[in-house]
């Protein structure tokens, strides 16, 4: 795998969104039950936070909060790096999305409100070719 990039304007460029199957759900839980699967877990003071497929969230018996498409930024972005969150998440709000992120070693997630996935991609697709645009 390539180094991963600092510079905003490549990573920009470079965003492919690929939206992941499924339907995905914000839970919260005392420990992850067993034979769930999580995408995402986050230890807050208050409990742990899961995020799994809505399927996985329902036959495990947990309440869940927001409902949410997964999409993932295929570009390899470093973790230090600077401003990628806020253009997207920028891009995202300007088009009136909600967009909760989280960064993996290897590449940025998305979760948008469930059934406004594609047209999340669509407007990362347009950032990333108007980014790779203002580059050449």
């Amino acid at each position: 795998m390539p180094a991963p990039e600092h510079d905003l304007g490549r990573m920009l460029a470079g965003l492919e969104p690929r939206l992941r199957p499924g339907t995905y759900v914000f839970a919260r839980t005392d420990a992850v039950p067993e034979g769930l699967r999580p995408a995402v877990t986050v230890a807050e003071d208050e409990g742990l936070t899961v995020v799994c497929t809505r399927e996985q969230a329902e036959a495990a018996g947990l309440e869940s909060g927001f409902t949410a498409a997964w999409i993932t930024l295929r570009v390899h972005s470093a973790l230090e790096a600077v401003g990628l969150t806020a253009a997207v998440s920028a891009a995202l709000a300007e088009a009136g999305l909600a967009c909760n992120v989280v960064a993996g070693y290897h590449h940025d997630h998305l979760f948008v409100s469930a059934g406004e996935g594609e047209r999340a991609v669509a407007l990362l697709r347009r950032l990333s070719a108007d980014a790779g645009a203002a580059a050449d």
